[in-house]
């Protein structure tokens, strides 16, 4: 669900059976090995990339394969009838991402949110059984808001891959440019650019957030967690004053902790 909920997947996924934990790393594991492609290979990324495509028909056809990530895939997507049309979204994401250097309306970022981040949460939902078209909605938003708190944490670092994920118009309408993203410290127009975008993705995780009431049980715990924690991140950031720095805003344990109980007590409540 985004980088800010893979990073407190470890605290959600403890709240699930064996099951549904081992099918939840098997797809966290493909959908890291995919971006670390994307993003880190010295290789033809391309062509890496269409191995990848390849692999995930040749699961489906009921061919071998060898490769570990592929044979924990292998695994987990017959056991939780998760399609294969999520695995080919998150390979087109990381195409475009050697091709698109930056979005020009928050509508087009969306965009490449439901290439990159949306399909994983519609893939733990399939593996929750739990894969309706009204939850799928609610999942879109949570992971949506997800993937923009990761690039509010990591614009440098997009931005030393040569990315700017904050939409030009964004940038336009608070007088600002990709070199301005640079300085230090962030000036102010940076920093209320920032604190628009903030917003933003906390709108989108309260409107995914009723997916917990929609789940229950220990599926509605491990959601709850995975927005709490895309909520500490984003505190994290607005703790900083907004600023765009060379080290990202990461909300520490204990406010990660902290949120994560919250969560557990309010889906609790319901």
């Amino acid at each position: 669900m985004g980088q800010a909920g893979r990073e407190n997947f470890p605290v959600a996924s403890r709240l699930l059976g064996r099951r549904a934990r081992s099918s939840l790393l098997a797809i966290y594991g493909f959908a890291r090995f995919v971006d670390d492609i994307g993003d880190e290979s010295s290789g033809d990324r391309r062509a890496l990339l269409d191995w990848v495509d390849d692999e995930v028909d040749r699961i489906y056809g009921g061919a071998e394969t060898t490769h570990p990530v592929m044979l924990r895939l292998a695994a987990a997507a017959p056991e939780s009838a998760i399609p294969a049309e999520p695995l080919h979204k998150l390979v087109e994401a990381n195409r475009r991402d050697q091709e698109v250097r930056s979005y020009a309306t928050f509508d087009d970022l969306l965009g490449y949110c439901a290439l990159s981040a949306n399909p994983v949460g519609q893939m733990v939902l399939f593996v929750f059984g739990k894969a309706t078209q009204d939850r799928i909605v609610l999942s879109d938003a949570i992971c949506s808001g997800l993937q923009v708190t990761e690039h509010l944490q990591d614009v440098r670092e997009d931005l030393s891959r040569g990315r700017v994920y904050l939409p030009q118009e964004d940038l336009a309408r608070f007088g600002c440019t990709d070199a301005d993203l640079l300085l230090t410290p962030s000036p102010e127009r940076v920093r209320t650019l920032v604190a628009f975008e903030v917003e933003r993705a906390r709108a989108l995780l309260a409107r995914g957030a009723p997916l917990t009431r929609r789940l229950g049980g220990r599926p509605a715990l491990a959601v709850g967690a995975f927005v709490a924690g895309g909520g500490a991140a984003l505190e994290a950031i607005e703790r900083t004053g907004y600023e765009v720095s060379a080290t990202p805003p990461r909300p520490s344990w204990p406010m990660r902790l902290s949120a994560v109980m919250q969560a557990l007590r309010a889906a609790l409540r319901r």
